[in-house]
Parts: structure tokens; C-alpha cells; sequence
């Protein structure tokens, strides 16, 4: 085995022996339909640049209910990487995301109303995030007990 470089593969019980084996297991994982799959299949393309192709992935992920592929999705378009930046879409996904119990989601959805004015949802969402173990929605929370928008009742929930 001296010389091969073994790879870890999220979809093996045992380490394959190339990076080959891993890339061919991901493609059947990804022809059964498996959401996990079409995700990393995604996250690869994305780390080449290739955020078409990473888009198409994604979005067959997220509609097979993957969060992490709504969270991605949410952040291209934020970021308006191979799609215009819209704040409907990113604000759809990061919703789908959250629902899920992605805390990270739920946080951006406060910043959202946050910079929307709207610090009584953004408190509810980072109180939310908070309970899920966010700690930067524990130190937004803070921030609007300072400013009087959260109550010390209010943050007895998180």
C-alpha cells in the first residue's frame, strides 16, 4: 500500500485506495438519487468554479430535501455567483434551510429582517438559532437586550 493515497469517502464503510474509486462511488450515489451525493457532487464543482454545474446539483438536492443544498443555494444567490443576486430566492432558501433545523440558515434570517428593520423577527429567528447552539445569534441577542428589543424574559428561551 506504500505510495497509494487512501481517501475517505462519505459513502464508504471501508477507506477506497484512490481518489478514483471515491469520485465513481459518488457518481452511483448520485445516479440513485441520493440528495447527500448530489450535495458534495456540488461542493466539488463549486470548489472548481463550476457554479452552473454546482447550481443543477444543489437543486436537485434541495428538492429531495436536502438543507445543506438550500443553504448553498442561498448563499449564491446572496453572493449573485452564476445567478443574479436575488434576495426573494436567497430568502426561499435560506427558509427551506431553517425549517430543516440548519442554525446557521436561521440566523441569516434574522440578519435578513435585522437589515430589514425588523428586530422583533430578527430577535424571534436568532432566539431560534440560538437554541440550536448559533453563537453568533447569542451575541445578536445581546446586542438587542442592550438596545431594549429583547426582554430578560425573552431571553430566558435561549
Amino acid at each position: 500500500m506504500e505510495g497509494k493515497q487512501i481517501f475517505e469517502h462519505p459513502f464508504c464503510r471501508q477507506l477506497t485506495q484512490s481518489r478514483e474509486q471515491a469520485d465513481a462511488n459518488t457518481r452511483r450515489r448520485v445516479k440513485a438519487n441520493d440528495p447527500v451525493a448530489m450535495r458534495e457532487m456540488g461542493m466539488s464543482l463549486c470548489d472548481e468554479e463550476d457554479f452552473e454545474a454546482a447550481i443543477e446539483y444543489w437543486t436537485k438536492a434541495a428538492g429531495l430535501g436536502d438543507i445543506e443544498a438550500h443553504y448553498q443555494l442561498s448563499d449564491l444567490y446572496n453572493d449573485g455567483l452564476s445567478v443574479e443576486a436575488d434576495i426573494k430566492m436567497e430568502v426561499y432558501h435560506l427558509e427551506e434551510a431553517a425549517i430543516g433545523g440548519h442554525s446557521i440558515a436561521r440566523h441569516d434570517l434574522g440578519v435578513v429582517e435585522l437589515n430589514f428593520g425588523r428586530k422583533e423577527r430578527a430577535a424571534k429567528h436568532f432566539i431560534i438559532a440560538a437554541n440550536l447552539g448559533n453563537k453568533e445569534s447569542i451575541e445578536e441577542l445581546m446586542t438587542l437586550y442592550t438596545t431594549g428589543v429583547v426582554t430578560k424574559e425573552d431571553s430566558l428561551d435561549c
